[in-house]
């Protein structure tokens, strides 16, 4: 699923169509209702395809800030606190080997994962010689569901260029 936001009286190019997956989109709103909420709380079902959005002074405002965020160093410290706050997420157990790291099921029998040889660096890593998950690596852990909503801040930069040059915008 994603986010295909129209300018509704574009300016340039770069204010007719902006478009992130489901996982960008989530922080980068986010980073909207966080930092600018007087201005996100205009739109509350932004992170839907409903048709919300903005209009256009208040998209020109939020492209603005957006990009003073960028130029102060704002964006660069929530960026960092994001990143960090993801990386501090626990590692989930791996549900395929019920955290093993040796996938014993149907799937895993018929394909030869609990009597694979590892390679001699995994073997030394992992304590074993033998024994793989397809799921976690043979590792038992798998980064955890919520780590997969990225933040960058040239996304940032594209969103707010597209903000000034939009018009306003409706998220479909």
């Amino acid at each position: 699923m994603g986010m295909d936001v129209y300018g509704k009286a574009p300016q340039s190019e770069k204010g007719e169509y902006f478009r992130n997956n489901v996982w960008w989109w989530r922080p980068l709103w986010g980073y909207c209702e966080e930092n600018h909420y007087d201005l996100a709380e205009k739109a509350p079902d932004a992170h839907s395809n409903s048709g919300d959005g903005l209009d256009a002074d208040d998209a020109l405002e939020l492209g603005k800030r957006l990009l003073k965020d960028i130029e102060t160093g704002v964006a660069l410290e929530w960026q960092t606190r994001y990143r960090n706050a993801l990386a501090s997420i626990p590692m989930d157990d791996c549900v395929y080997c019920g955290a093993t790291g040796i996938r014993t099921d149907e799937v895993g029998v018929e394909h030869g994962m609990p009597t694979r040889e590892l390679e001699p660096e995994k073997a030394l890593l992992l304590g074993r010689t033998h024994g793989w998950c397809n799921g976690c690596h043979g590792e038992a852990k798998v980064v955890s569901f919520a780590a997969n909503y990225p933040f960058d801040i040239r996304n940032l930069q594209a969103f707010a260029e597209f903000c000034v040059d939009s018009g306003g915008f409706e998220i479909c």
